[in-house]
């Protein structure tokens, strides 16, 4: 504990560090504020939004905003899921990989080619969410034409502003903007789910209490493994020659490369949700009717069995893929053999690719495996009657970028520290250590 005031008393001695976090908490209490700012078109006391299924997780992302209709009912996903969109034509089309290899000017077209993209697809979710707006919370005194231009031009706005927010934590704050808007949004609603929880646990006669703390446990042993996942990286040493130019000697020295286990991160996830997503919608449209067939029923529980056993395979699947053309051991064996470096015992050129892609194949099933397990394990806790809110937050997409954003927002700061000689807020090397003793056991 002293060590960790101590820490802190470092980080309020760096001018230019203290001053980036205070800038990312006054944009992150606007970003906040604005979320709480209901449409102008909306009564807000008669407003009853039902955020059940794929609106509930919506509305977890966007920090409650979604079920207020509030300026930022959309958040920043349409934002992410242009930049997948864009990230996707990056492998496919020839013009955006000619974009990619052109560097700044390059990444300064594929941002602006995003936010265009990023309207549009505000210009149809906009009126899709104003939909679900019950027809008694409206202004009445509105012609319905221009409160709907209004209401979709406001929700426009409010996320691309959401966006600016984002682009500022990135240039002045301590990076990873839009990463720290999404975690955000999603811490907001963990204390009123933990709350929802601990009342529902008391209520009940026999042990509440007791099996609320047992919840507590198992979402610390959660959180420990998420870690541990985006932690884990197999090291591949790499050995470099001894170069001579002029009287200095470069090279001769063992490097790493370290493969990280979840090299997809929380992408399989999110492209798993939002195929799976889709067809629940008009599963759980039909599941209602009395015609409905069995399995169409099945699939549309959450917390059933072929809903989940979709999601894990797609998971899995997804994770080879975005692996696959994320990283390329080809390109990583030319230039390894481009700089003069090797892997002992592993011929240059086709034999170190060949090797580098046998260890990640080997590291990314048990990635992949451990990534379906977290991503389905909300549904558990739901089968053990934890509250769909607080369910959450023991799994899926959620968690998984809270730990990223998280442990990457805290290595940042330690950069800083030790800059300037600094003890960090987080013995890094220890940490990486046994996370890389686990992936290098695989």
């Amino acid at each position: 504990m002293k060590a960790f005031i101590e820490t802190l008393k470092n980080i309020y001695k760096i001018e230019e560090l203290r001053s980036r976090i205070i800038y990312t908490f006054f944009i992150l209490l606007i970003y906040r504020l604005g979320s709480h700012i209901v449409l102008p078109t909306v009564d807000p006391n008669l407003l009853d939004i039902q955020t059940q299924g794929v609106l509930g997780i919506l509305d977890m992302f966007s920090g409650g905003a979604f079920a207020r209709a509030s300026v930022f009912a959309l958040g920043i996903m349409p934002y992410i899921s242009a930049s997948i969109v864009v990230q996707l034509l990056g492998i496919a089309v020839p013009y955006f990989q000619r974009l990619q290899k052109e560097g700044e000017s390059g990444r300064r077209r594929i941002n602006q080619i995003t936010r265009y993209l990023t309207i549009l697809i505000l210009l149809i979710q906009a009126p899709s969410y104003l939909s679900i707006i019950p027809a008694n919370a409206w202004v009445p005194s509105l012609d319905p034409v221009w409160r709907m231009f209004f209401s979709v031009t406001i929700l426009t706005s409010g996320t691309m502003f959401i966006m600016w927010l984002g682009e500022r934590i990135t240039d002045k704050g301590i990076g990873n903007g839009i990463s720290l808007i999404i975690m955000i949004g999603i811490i907001a609603r963990f204390p009123f789910s933990l709350l929802t929880e601990l009342t529902s646990r008391l209520e009940k006669s026999g042990g509440g209490l007791v099996m609320f703390l047992v919840e507590i446990v198992f979402l610390f042993l959660v959180f420990v493994i998420s870690i541990l996942l985006v932690q884990g990286t197999r090291r591949i040493p790499v050995q470099y020659a001894k170069r001579i130019v002029g009287n200095k000697q470069y090279g001769g020295v063992r490097q790493y490369i370290p493969l990280k286990v979840n090299a997809a991160g929380v992408m399989p996830i999110i492209f798993a949700q939002a195929i799976v997503m889709l067809p629940l919608t008009f599963a759980q449209k039909a599941a209602m009717s009395e015609n409905a067939s069995g399995f169409i029923a099945a699939f549309a529980n959450p917390t059933g069995f072929w809903y989940n056993f979709t999601s894990a395979l797609l998971i899995v699947l997804f994770t080879y893929f975005y692996t696959a053309i994320t990283i390329n051991p080809t390109q990583m064996a030319e230039d390894m053999k481009k700089n003069g470096g090797f892997i002992p015992g592993i011929k240059p050129g086709r034999k170190t690719a060949e090797f580098l892609d046998t260890i990640m194949s080997r590291i990314t099933l048990p990635g992949s495996l451990f990534l379906a397990v977290v991503a389905i394990l909300p549904a558990f806790a739901m089968m053990a009657k934890i509250s769909t809110g607080f369910a959450y937050f023991y799994g899926g997409t959620s968690l998984l970028i809270m730990v990223g954003v998280i442990l990457d927002t805290l290595q940042q700061i330690e950069s800083h520290l030790l800059m300037r000689h600094y003890d960090g807020l987080m013995k890094s090397g220890r940490i990486k250590g046994r996370a890389g003793g686990v992936a290098s056991a695989i």
